[in-house]
C-alpha cells in the first residue's frame, strides 16, 4: 500500500536527527538545564517515533529507525575521514572544524548505541501499550513511550561518550535535565501530535495495530 505522506515523515525524521547530532557538539545552558544543544531538536525524532509506530506500526517504524541509523554512521563516518584528510595550505581553519565536526570515534560510539536502544524501546513500548489500552488514550502512549526511550537514550549516551571524561556530578547534571527536558517538549507537543495522527490516520486510511508482531529490530 503506497501512503501520501510516509516518506515525507521518513525525511523530516533522519535530517532532525542528523542536526541534532551535529548540534549536539555545544553544551548550552537554558535556565536551570544544561544540555547538548542537540537536546533543543532531538525529542522531536522520538515525537516522529510516536507518530510513526502509532499510524504506520512498528514494521514501518522499524524501516525509519534503521534509515537514521545509517544516516547518522555514514554523516560521522564522513566527518572523520575529512577531518584527517590534510588541509589546504590556504585553509586555516582545521582546529574549527576538528572542534565542531572531529567527532572522536567514543562520540559516535556512544551516539548510534544510545539512538538505536532508545528509538527502538520507545517504538516497542508505544506499540505494546496501543493493544493494551485498545488505541484508546493516545496520551498515555505517547508519553509513557518518551518516558521509557529517552531514559535509556540519555542515560546510555551520556554514560558512554563522557564516563570518565566529564566530572560525575556534571554527567549526572546532563542526564537529569536532558531527561526532563525532553519529556517536557513531549508533553507540551501533545496537542499537536495528537492533530498529526488524526490527520495521518484520516488522509492515509490506515491506523495499525500491532497484534502478532514481532518487536525485534532485525525481523519479524
Amino acid at each position: 500500500m503506497k501512503f501520501k505522506y510516509f516518506d515525507i515523515i521518513l525525511g523530516l525524521f533522519v535530517a532532525v536527527l542528523l542536526i541534532s547530532n551535529v548540534a549536539s557538539t555545544k553544551i548550552v545552558q537554558f535556565g536551570p538545564f544544561t544540555f547538548d544543544g542537540g537536546t533543543i531538536l532531538f525529542p522531536l525524532v522520538y515525537i516522529f517515533g510516536d507518530i510513526l509506530t502509532e499510524v504506520y506500526g512498528f514494521r514501518a517504524a522499524r524501516r525509519v529507525i534503521w534509515t537514521g541509523f545509517f544516516g547518522a554512521l555514514l554523516m560521522s563516518v564522513v566527518f572523520i575521514v575529512v577531518g584527517k584528510l590534510p588541509a589546504a595550505a590556504d585553509w586555516n581553519n582545521q582546529d574549527a572544524y576538528n572542534a565542531i565536526l572531529g567527532l572522536t570515534p567514543r562520540i559516535v560510539v556512544a551516539s548510534l548505541i544510545a539512538y538505536f536502544a532508545g528509538e527502538f524501546s520507545n517504538s516497542v513500548t508505544l506499540a505494546k501499550m496501543k493493544i493494551a489500552t485498545k488505541g484508546k488514550w493516545l496520551w498515555s502512549r505517547t508519553i509513557g513511550s518518551t518516558l521509557i526511550g529517552q531514559v535509556v537514550d540519555t542515560g546510555l549516551f551520556i554514560l558512554v561518550a563522557f564516563w570518565g571524561v566529564l566530572p560525575n556530578e556534571l554527567i549526572w547534571t546532563l542526564i537529569v535535565s536532558n531527561y526532563l527536558f525532553k519529556v517536557g517538549v513531549e508533553v507540551v507537543f501533545t496537542p499537536a501530535t495528537y492533530g498529526i495522527v488524526g490527520f495521518l490516520k484520516r488522509r492515509e486510511g490506515v491506523d495499525a495495530f500491532d497484534e502478532g508482531t514481532k518487536f525485534s529490530p532485525f525481523n519479524g
